[in-house]
């Protein structure tokens, strides 16, 4: 089913407007369940590390590996599920989910914590690979972009309430209490699904080798993920260690953390919010425009980290510019690839995820050789880089890509 469908869904029996929202409303749960367990050691670095008995770089390997395994596993189970209902592999991604976090909060070694989120990586790349489409699925076409800004501002609500709501668990009990808890959150996410969500048959299935032949035969697509790596390899190798930087520079509390992580939360949603009427009207200046501002937001971090209402500026400007970003290239995918969107989004998943992983790891490297200071230049170089390629760039059309306005024309 495309986006230009009129209708609500493929199956038999369209849902009500109410359902089909509560609808929207549990992939958006889902989505915050997935992002909170990716990140949530961003928060929780130093006492895990401490726990584990490792370094703070060997501790970040904890985002590094989910990242890999989410974006190399996604176009193989993505093309290998082709002909499962949507609704079934979110449900058994779910399931992952809360078996995962289960043994994490259990587990008595570090290898043990590494193994478990390898799987529950590729669960998480199957599910970004399907879950901003089923969210369009549910809703009228006219309704597309909307839906999709819904469900992407589980997000915002995982770096608002999700990841804060961790740090200060840990804080006042331990690690192993947050992931307890969010065991039983992605239990009741997966109960959601199952209640809310109609049967969504698997809609423009494609093999293994279409999915991986994607980029080279879509130009545009290609451009789109070149951008989309860079911005995310700088943000990630600065945001994986924040909260060392603000205790190094600022002697930042657990507390203070906690409040800077949901002040970069609500930027990233209002980032993600206002995109969406932005879009509309210029979609390539919106998304220059805040990749632009994630340039300034890392510069800010460091010129004024060492102050507290410094820190929580930048930190503001860098959610507010994220949410936009992340907005806007999901139009661009879309545009891009419309009748393969699922396609697509697995080539994005894989792009994005291998662009945490690899962020997390170079910004490790550089935290334990010079200082985590040094993570957060080696942002401002990989965002600034994004920025420059779309500068000095050709965009080129490629056969069969939709309008770039196609999300909004379609809202």
């Amino acid at each position: 089913m495309s986006t230009a469908d009129p209708h609500y869904l493929q199956g038999s029996h369209p849902y009500s407007p109410l359902r089909s929202w509560l609808g929207v409303a549990a992939i958006t749960a889902s989505l915050f369940t997935f992002v909170t367990t990716e990140m949530m050691p961003v928060g929780l670095l130093t006492p895990m590390s401490s726990s584990l008995h490792v370094a703070l770089g060997i501790a970040g390997l904890m985002v590094t590996l989910y990242g890999v395994s989410s974006g190399l596993g996604v176009p193989f189970i993505v093309a290998w599920t082709r002909h499962v209902n949507r609704r079934l592999l979110l449900t058994a991604l779910l399931a992952i989910l809360a078996v995962g976090n289960l043994v994490t909060a259990a587990a008595p070694n570090f290898a043990l914590v590494m193994a478990v989120r390898l799987v529950m990586g590729f669960a998480n790349g199957a599910f970004w690979a399907i879950g901003v489409s089923m969210a369009i699925r549910l809703v009228p076409a006219r309704h597309a972009n909307r839906a999709a800004s819904i469900a992407l501002s589980g997000i915002s609500i995982a770096t608002v309430v999700g990841i804060p709501l961790g740090t200060f668990l840990a804080g006042i009990s331990s690690w192993r209490t947050t992931f307890l808890i969010w065991s039983g959150l992605s239990a009741l996410v997966f109960l959601a699904v199952a209640v809310t969500i109609p049967s969504l048959p698997s809609d423009h299935a494609v093999s293994v080798r279409e999915v991986l032949d994607l980029p080279r035969v879509n130009i545009r697509l290609r451009q789109v993920m070149v951008t989309v790596v860079l911005y995310v390899l700088g943000h990630y190798s600065a945001y994986t260690f924040v909260r060392p930087f603000m205790e190094k520079n600022a002697h930042a509390s657990s507390a203070f953390i906690t409040g800077l992580l949901m002040v970069f939360g609500v930027g990233g949603a209002i980032g993600n919010f206002g995109a969406e009427y932005l879009v509309k009207k210029n979609l390539k200046a919106t998304y220059l425009t805040a990749r632009a501002a994630l340039v300034l937001s890392l510069l800010l971090l460091l010129a004024l980290g060492h102050s507290r209402t410094g820190a929580l500026l930048a930190v503001a400007v860098w959610g507010l510019a994220l949410g936009a970003a992340n907005l806007c290239q999901i139009n661009l995918m879309l545009a891009s690839a419309p009748d393969r969107f699922e396609a697509a989004m697995s080539i994005n998943t894989l792009g994005y995820n291998l662009s945490i992983a690899l962020g997390a790891l170079a910004g490790g490297l550089f935290a334990d050789q010079s200082g985590v200071s040094s993570a957060v230049w080696f942002g401002v170089v990989l965002t600034a880089a994004s920025v420059a390629v779309t500068l000095f760039t050709r965009q080129r059309p490629t056969r069969n890509e939709a309008p770039e306005e196609v999300l909004a024309a379609v809202g």
